[in-house]
């Protein structure tokens, strides 16, 4: 519990928010040891009851490429735009992964801690960033995975290109992914305190999601006016400059990338706002 310091003021304030704009990002700051403790419950306590324990992270995305690259590639035979077709799956996993996991995870923010809440003041904010950098560490270990099977393929076929003068993009393209998970995790957290059939919702919608994000099929098999719509998605934008930066077979669209990264950061400072609003009174709805 705070104490007065010897000048008769208090070490620590809380004071209630009096406006949904004002995000107090200082705040959050001073908290950045509980959110490290946060990532490293959400990496240690997922797995720790497991017997192959981290390896799930690697074992999720092989075998659902294996599972991808025998029902749409060798028997729908649906084209993988020139990659070899266990490493298109893997790529589109490994990055699909990291954004569904983003959006799941942060949508019950509320209500998964809501005992937490309840009990002891921090920004709740804290949680789902939390999340977020989590998902960025098992993120990490499946990249180093993607890595090892694109240099096999790199070596033994002829079938992809490194394109050097774009890597660079790679890291802002997975932040900005992460960032675009993180705001709609946080606006159905905000819907789901009051109204529960959101829940519900987020779940088949994440699935449908995935097939519209060109993730299991390349973009090239539609025609350009229709590649230009899937473009204005941002998974699907991110993905597709991904894949052609490390294999040279894709979409690069600069004019849509940055249409989406401002679209993102609209929607992050929209859902923070609603969020803000929402923890003045969940504790009453939840």
């Amino acid at each position: 519990m705070p104490t007065p310091n010897n000048n008769n003021s208090w070490d620590i304030i809380v004071k209630p928010k009096t406006s949904l704009f004002k995000l107090n990002f200082s705040e959050i700051w001073e908290y950045k040891d509980l959110i490290l403790l946060f990532v490293k419950r959400d990496i240690t306590a997922v797995y720790k009851q497991t017997v192959l324990g981290p390896l799930w992270m690697v074992i999720q995305p092989i075998f659902t490429s294996l599972i991808y690259t025998f029902t749409f590639s060798k028997t729908a035979r649906l084209s993988t735009d020139g990659i070899p077709d266990m490493l298109f799956y893997l790529m589109g996993q490994t990055f699909w992964i990291y954004f569904a996991d983003s959006l799941n995870k942060t949508s019950n923010t509320f209500v998964s801690n809501a005992a937490v809440f309840g009990k002891v003041y921090f920004p709740r904010l804290v949680v789902p960033i939390s999340i977020i950098i989590s998902n960025l560490v098992k993120l990490g270990i499946q990249v180093a995975l993607l890595i090892l099977f694109y240099f096999y393929f790199y070596f033994t076929t002829n079938q992809i290109t490194i394109q050097p003068a774009l890597i660079f993009l790679i890291p802002a393209l997975i932040i900005f992914l992460g960032l675009f998970g993180l705001s709609l995790g946080i606006l159905f957290s905000s819907l789901t305190t009051k109204y529960r059939d959101f829940t519900f919702l987020l779940g088949f919608t994440v699935q449908l999601l995935m097939f519209a994000s060109c993730v299991v099929f390349p973009i090239s098999m539609y025609s350009t006016k229709i590649q230009n719509y899937f473009l204005f998605n941002p998974i699907v934008a991110y993905l597709e400059a991904i894949k052609f930066a490390l294999t040279g077979h894709g979409v690069l669209s600069i004019y849509h990338i940055v249409i989406d990264s401002v679209f993102v950061l609209m929607t992050l400072i929209v859902a923070m706002i609603i969020f803000n609003k929402t923890e003045k009174s969940f504790m009453d709805t939840v």
